[in-house]
């Protein structure tokens, strides 16, 4: 068995060809796919968040909103840029979320990637301390939210409280338990990896990461996530940890999915998301459903990890990713074993 969810950017544009024009669209176009998701059987929905940029942006109040509408599906994010949080605030929005949601938030956080503005962080009031970098001050940032999501008290409490405090030093409320287990770390390397597994968070692994000695795009991150696995056993961890892995497949199954992605076949690509730093991109899967099953029982990655997030273009509108969803679970996730 496979956990298998959908992954959205959140797009919107007032272009006429789209369905999603205004944010309005793409926040409520977001809560009624994940219902609908969950009314088919999926297992998780999960969201992009980018500054500056025509997608979503703040999770919370979506997360808390799919969370207040669903009752079973996994709720999350992949990733949230930790260069542009306070971690304590974070984490009352975030304990918030998942008492709405009954503890099914799935958290999924990192450094983040290229902006649409130079160093966005500044603007929201964060800078590196002196020495660090940008990607330090992320992992800074997160290393105070798992520790705030622990549930320890450190705030030395006021003699003359307006409110009465529980005995000792306080922490921020409200606390979710359970949610610092359900942290997850969108890692791009393998040494980010096994950084993530020394903390004991989850891993993520998406479409793309730096490549690390130019195999194929499905082996590297195979690789990636083996030592994944090896550090989080050498850290000692007493739990068994989550992988997720992101995909875009698209099962070919009537005219719609073909005048759509039926040219939509090509392998992995080599470039550059950052000026210095080579990265490889995972190939798209579009194929009717007995080709498309062949095809991804040769994906190492996918058969590494336990999630599988399906990148979903929302611009398409809610009924054509419910069935996009629809047609994987049906027609392809069986001849898996995933179902």
């Amino acid at each position: 068995m496979k956990k298998i969810g959908f992954l959205s950017f959140g797009h919107w544009t007032p272009s006429p060809q789209s369905q999603t024009r205004t944010a309005s669209d793409a926040l409520l176009h977001s809560v009624e796919l994940a219902v609908a998701a969950e009314e088919l059987g999926a297992d998780g929905a999960y969201f992009r968040v980018h500054h500056f940029a025509r997608q979503l942006a703040s999770p919370f109040p979506l997360l808390a909103a799919v969370g207040a509408k669903t009752s079973r599906i996994e709720i999350g994010t992949a990733v949230i840029d930790m260069r542009y949080e306070n971690p304590l605030y974070m984490a009352e929005d975030a304990g918030a979320a998942d008492l709405i949601a009954g503890g099914r938030l799935q958290l999924g956080i990192s450094r983040g990637s290229p902006e649409q503005v130079i160093d966005g962080w500044r603007y929201f009031g964060y800078a590196p301390q002196e020495g660090e970098s940008d990607a330090d001050m992320a992992r800074r940032h997160t290393g105070v939210l798992l520790e705030v999501l622990l549930g320890k008290g450190f705030a030395q409490p006021n003699p003359r409280p307006m409110f009465p405090n529980p005995p000792g030093l306080l922490r921020v409320e409200p606390h979710s338990e359970g949610l610092r287990e359900r942290i997850w770390w969108g890692a791009a390397t393998n040494a980010t990896a096994e950084w993530a597994a020394k903390l004991g968070m989850n891993l993520q692994s998406s479409t793309l990461k730096f490549d690390e000695g130019g195999k194929p795009f499905h082996i590297q991150q195979a690789e990636q996530i083996k030592a994944f696995r090896e550090a989080w056993k050498a850290a000692g961890h007493t739990r068994e940890p989550r992988v997720s892995v992101s995909r875009s497949i698209f099962a070919l199954v009537d005219d719609r999915d073909r005048a759509y992605f039926g040219g939509n076949q090509g392998g992995d690509q080599f470039g550059y998301i950052e000026a210095d730093r080579l990265a490889v991109f995972g190939r798209s899967y579009a194929a009717e459903p007995d080709v498309l099953i062949e095809q991804l029982k040769g994906d190492e990655a996918i058969a590494e990890a336990d999630t599988l997030l399906l990148t979903v273009p929302n611009q398409l509108g809610v009924d054509y990713n419910v069935h996009a969803i629809e047609a994987i679970l049906t027609h392809v996730a069986p001849g898996l074993g995933w179902r």
